[in-house]
């Protein structure tokens, strides 16, 4: 089975080794890709927006699988495109279609697709650019911290916590206006806010039965103790214990099935994974937000402890037979530590050669911002740079593990947090639930 896997950064890394070690495959391709994802595919430069490039393509390499790393492709309707091109009929497309990208492109329209079917998540009301003096109103009938997210896709950014109402009223007439955001702020979600601890959980489906995935916890911030700015991930422990069997359970009957059921029941298609961003409020699962793919970096925690084969899933999307196939998880601790560029999320600088990968031992390393350079070999080429996976029979094990790696790895400006998972260490649920929400 050929297939073509779309996207560059270190989950679509982590995606080619894990697809590179089926059975069931004859070629991997992947666009762009990087100086990682060589190791087990073809990189190649593909036009997603030239339709008859992209078909000539899948109809050259006989390509049977597309499967899509990044959200912006899904939400531009790359799986329409494809499934309406009579010539690719046979093509199976691993991602929603436009109307089923929205539960990520449209905050507003998750929101309220989470009311109709009964999906606990956070309060809230949506306004439009020309609704700034409802929105600044609206500020009065709530609670400090203001939870204020743009509505459209920004790359992971568009959320704003602001601490008290000057600062909310604020950040409010930037986003309305489209000074912050763009055309991704012109409307906004006021959301009660809650307080508990994040968890990221994974299902893939054919969009009539699903399977869930290995959860995991990532950590946002660019510094130790939660501090900083927001990233786009900085790591990621799976699983985390305050994720147990129970919690699990209630993510299952309340989240995840109402929520695949209500996209069969509303006609809408989808195939493929799907990330609900949770909170741990007290024990109980809450949605913050909807991903149409799965995350980065907890990807390179999760596909390492997933011991099925990621292509025969895939195939029983393809095939409608997905409740036929198992998903069979290591029960060992993953951590994932990634590797940024000084300066990021700000203005970093790229060119920085690397080096030590050589050196790492009984641990992944999923590139992202890389590039290859005749003069210099391999070197820096983007924000978060590589990411760092390790085991271990115990969460202390495997961040002892992750480290020890992470540390033979070295260029100029290298820039990591040192404390990955280990608020998690011998830590009571009770206490972790005092970690506010952090999107």
């Amino acid at each position: 089975m050929n297939v073509l896997l779309i996207g560059g950064g270190g989950r679509e890394h982590a995606l080619a080794w894990k697809l590179a070690q089926s059975t069931l495959l004859d070629e991997l391709y992947v666009s762009p890709g990087n100086p990682g994802t060589v190791r087990h595919g073809r990189n190649v430069a593909i036009d997603l927006n030239d339709q008859k490039a992209l078909r000539q393509f899948l109809l050259l390499k006989r390509i049977k699988v597309v499967v899509v790393g990044p959200e912006a492709p899904l939400v531009e309707g790359l799986h329409d495109r494809i499934s309406e091109d009579p010539k690719l009929k046979d093509v199976t497309v691993i991602g929603p279609k436009a109307a089923g990208a929205r539960l990520e492109g449209s905050k507003e329209f998750a929101k309220e697709f989470m009311l109709r079917h009964n999906i606990p998540t956070a309060a809230f009301r949506a306004f439009g650019k020309g609704q700034l003096k409802e929105a600044v109103e609206h500020l009065d009938r709530m609670k400090p911290p203001y939870v204020i997210k743009a509505d459209g896709l920004a790359q992971g950014k568009g959320v704003v916590i602001a601490q008290d109402r000057k600062e909310a009223e604020s950040t409010l007439k930037d986003m309305l206006s489209g000074t912050k955001y763009g055309a991704a702020s012109e409307r906004v979600v006021l959301e009660q806010f809650l307080k508990g601890i994040e968890l990221s959980a994974f299902l893939i489906t054919d969009g009539e039965t699903f399977k869930m995935l290995p959860a995991a916890k990532d950590y946002k911030r660019i510094g130790d103790g939660d501090t900083g700015p927001n990233t786009g991930g900085m790591g990621a422990v799976s699983p985390a214990h305050f994720a147990d069997k129970d919690f699990m359970q209630k993510v299952h009957d309340r989240v995840a099935a109402p929520t695949i059921r209500g996209l069969r029941e509303e006609g809408i298609p989808y195939q493929g994974f799907l990330f609900m961003g949770l909170i741990n409020v007290d024990g109980e699962p809450y949605v913050i937000e909807y991903n149409v793919r799965l995350g980065d970096p907890e990807t390179q925690a999760i596909l390492p402890r997933l011991r099925s084969d990621l292509l025969d899933l895939f195939e029983g999307i393809a095939h409608g037979t997905l409740s036929e196939r198992h998903v069979d998880v290591d029960a060992r601790t993953c951590v994932s530590v990634v590797m940024a560029a000084e300066g990021y999320p700000g203005k970093y600088e790229s060119g920085k050669s690397i080096t030590g990968i050589e050196n790492v031992v009984n641990a992944y390393v999923f590139q992202s911002g890389t590039a290859e350079s005749k003069k210099e070999g391999l070197v820096t080429a983007g924000g978060r740079v590589l990411t760092v996976s390790a085991f271990g029979k115990d969460l202390d094990q495997a961040i002892a593990n992750a480290y020890k790696n992470s540390l033979v790895i070295d260029f100029q400006g290298r820039t990591m947090r040192t404390d990955i998972g280990k608020d998690l260490v011998k830590t009571p649920v009770s206490k972790t639930a005092s970690i506010v929400q952090i999107l």
